[in-house]
């Protein structure tokens, strides 16, 4: 992805690492680096937020929820509380593995998600 220099990254990350119950510290560590990374080459970020399903514990939920709010606080990141808002858990957006978008649920997460983009190239021009 460095290869390419870009100027905007929409840093989505963690429903996989929540379904396999992958402690949220480790995940916050990784996209952590993620972001030092990205910010070391003046890149701006959209961090957009993921919300895991309550099967493995309210704890573990309360801690993965929190990890998004902390790194966007903590790096001054754009943010993006739920990538998948109007489209998670819905069945009419969603594939039949009940995780993935469908056409028409990416529709809405890219309508979602325009705000957030557009203030990313503001951010850009008043550098």
């Amino acid at each position: 992805m460095l290869t390419l220099k870009p100027d905007i990254v929409i840093l989505e990350t963690g429903a996989n690492d929540g379904l396999r119950g992958v402690d949220p510290s480790v995940m916050q560590d990784n996209i952590d680096a993620i972001v030092k990374a990205l910010q070391a080459r003046n890149v701006v970020i959209v961090l957009a937020g993921m919300q895991m399903v309550r099967n493995l514990g309210e704890s573990y939920t309360r801690a993965f929820a929190q990890v998004y709010p902390r790194i966007a606080q903590e790096y001054d990141l754009i943010f993006m509380p739920f990538f998948l808002e109007g489209v998670g858990g819905n069945t009419k957006f969603n594939q039949d593995d009940g995780i993935h978008p469908t056409i028409a649920g990416y529709e809405i997460v890219v309508d979602n998600l325009y705000p957030f983009v557009k203030k990313a190239i503001q951010s850009l021009r008043d550098r």
